[in-house]
């Protein structure tokens, strides 16, 4: 089965994304999901079926979602606390294995 989609980007969470159903666009999205995601900004049109490849998300849970809640949200990826602090001066923490 193929569906057509709507994928909206959130102005407040990097990385953050819905994916709905090209014709019920966001009637369906509770309104305390949109006030944490924000105004939705679209992004594209997404033909879709069970074996299209997406990058973060698997095809055949995203329309699953989609037909019984009437979205799909995609969360950013988990970040590794390293990865938080890479652009810091961290030398002081290792003076130990100087």
């Amino acid at each position: 089965m193929k569906q057509l989609l709507t994928v909206w980007r959130s102005p407040k969470k990097d990385e953050m994304y819905l994916y709905t159903d090209r014709l019920e666009a966001l009637k369906r999205v509770p309104d305390d999901l949109l006030k944490i995601f924000g105004t939705p900004q679209e992004v594209m049109g997404l033909p879709i079926s069970e074996e299209r490849k997406l990058g973060r998300a698997d095809a055949k849970t995203v329309m699953q979602e989609i037909k019984i809640k009437g979205y799909y949200l995609q969360l950013p990826p988990v970040r590794e606390d390293y990865m938080l602090d890479i652009h810091k001066d961290t030398s002081a923490k290792y003076t130990d294995i100087i």
